[in-house]
């Protein structure tokens, strides 16, 4: 499949972290700036959910095939999986998905808490949370990450 897809961002991430540190992501709180032509139409009745879904892009990370297969976070206890298992930034298409809470809109700025993404961020979608779409019956992963989890947020 030879296939190219065009993505163009829908707005900008504006935080405080300047770098992608791997955890105390929860205390960040962060605002979404929409690009035009978006205007406040497009936020309007985001503010009744709890949470929002953004799609971003790790602009500032790489790829290389090297990466297919290794430790999460260069970690040897924990086992060497591929990158499909694991969500480190540096992916085949740098696509990043995080759940935040929504703490408001206000025209075209959303502000979030809990967005890991750093300043100046692309974002190229923004869905509400909704508990229908969330996993299906129970949820089960391996103990390593829940221990590559523990200060993440």
């Amino acid at each position: 499949m030879e296939e190219r897809f065009t993505i163009d961002p829908i707005g900008v991430v504006r935080s405080s972290r300047a770098v992608a540190d791997d955890d105390a992501w929860d205390a960040e709180t962060s605002t979404i700036d929409l690009l035009p032509p978006f205007d406040e139409r497009a936020l309007r009745g985001l503010d009744d959910f709890s949470h929002c879904i953004v799609v971003y892009v790790f602009d500032r990370a790489g790829w290389d095939e090297s990466r297919v297969l290794r430790h999460p976070r260069g970690n040897p206890e924990w086992p060497e999986v591929g990158i499909f298992a694991q969500r480190a930034k540096d992916r085949p298409n740098r696509l990043g998905v995080s759940t935040c809470r929504v703490l408001g809109v206000e025209g075209t700025r959303l502000r979030v808490a809990g967005l890991d993404a750093i300043d100046g961020t692309p974002v190229v979608d923004i869905k509400p949370h909704m508990d229908e779409f969330g996993p299906r019956g129970s949820t089960h992963q391996p103990a390593w990450a829940h221990e590559l989890m523990r200060d993440y947020w």
